[in-house]
């Protein structure tokens, strides 16, 4: 199968693209176990993109099980240079609305319980992080958004993505407390896809769709899950509009991005002294370097 340079994780809500034609489903096995699902690589305008459900088509997945490394590794297998995260997220911030777009800058990680790196077992890389997304791709993107005039949707450029452990949501303390920090959003997945995305040389940027104010919001306890669903359902039909566009864009201008090369002083181990079966088993990322 040719190289896949664009591919595309979708969130809550999103478990398919319905625009992919000529769509196959591909089956990718990595040293770090099964993604979350086949991959579904299809023709988005005029080019292949490769589309991963992140929580499964079913939605089995809780965020503390997914398998992170497995599914960035499956995308950098076929070739992905180009990553778009579409994500719920919940709003710390009155002025960011329930359907509303963000596409953050930053991170802040509140996980606990989460594999966030490929390295280790006799290697070592530390790598760049104080730009957690592509600028480029996240320009793209948010560029999309203000193409289409979406009646609903307002959008934020930039802006602070929380990620938290769950799969229970935030106490108010600790709603109150992110809204100290600045913050902007808050979800459950894109801080561990990110890291590994750079480790993977793969530029990454979170198209954020907000579903309903967080906890800390005096009108939070009047959402009802139908309310939630219903606006995980308009989210995904925006999102779909959003990432076709992006990729109408990327395809015409695909970006440089530092992201591609962010293994080049990363790797404190001389390659020649990592043990052959690690070495082997991240061939794929260090091939170039070899």
């Amino acid at each position: 199968m040719a190289e896949v340079a664009i591919g595309v994780i979708g969130g809550s809500g999103l478990y398919k693209m319905e625009a992919l034609k000529d769509v196959e489903e591909v089956v990718v096995n990595t040293p770090f176990g099964q993604p979350s699902d086949a991959i579904i690589v299809g023709t988005l305008e005029n080019t292949r993109v490769a589309f991963l459900a992140r929580h499964g088509r079913n939605h089995h997945l809780l965020p503390s099980e997914l398998p992170f490394r497995a599914n960035i590794y499956a995308m950098k297998s076929l070739g992905v240079r180009y990553l778009i995260s579409a994500s719920a997220v919940g709003s710390l911030k009155e002025q960011v609305k329930p359907l509303d777009m963000v596409v953050p800058d930053q991170f802040i990680d509140r996980t606990k319980n989460r594999v966030s790196t490929f390295f280790g077992e006799g290697i070592v890389a530390h790598i760049a992080f104080g730009d957690p997304v592509c600028p480029h791709l996240a320009k793209i993107l948010a560029d999309a958004v203000d193409t289409l005039n979406l009646a609903e949707v307002t959008l934020h450029r930039g802006g602070t993505y929380v990620c938290m452990e769950g799969p229970a949501f935030s106490t108010k303390a600790e709603s109150y407390l992110y809204r100290s920090w600045g913050a902007d959003i808050i979800g459950m997945t894109n801080l561990p896809e990110a890291k590994l995305a750079r480790e993977a040389e793969i530029a990454y940027a979170t198209l954020a769709l907000v579903t309903d104010y967080d906890c800390w919001h005096p009108d939070h306890d009047s959402v009802t899950v139908e309310m939630v669903i219903a606006n995980l359902q308009r989210n995904a039909m925006n999102a779909q509009k959003v990432i076709q566009a992006a990729v109408r864009q990327l395809q015409s201008h695909p970006p440089v991005s530092e992201a591609h090369s962010a293994l080049k002083y990363a790797i404190l181990t001389p390659l020649d002294k990592v043990v052959p079966a690690t070495k082997e088993k991240l061939h794929l990322l260090l091939q170039k370097y070899l």
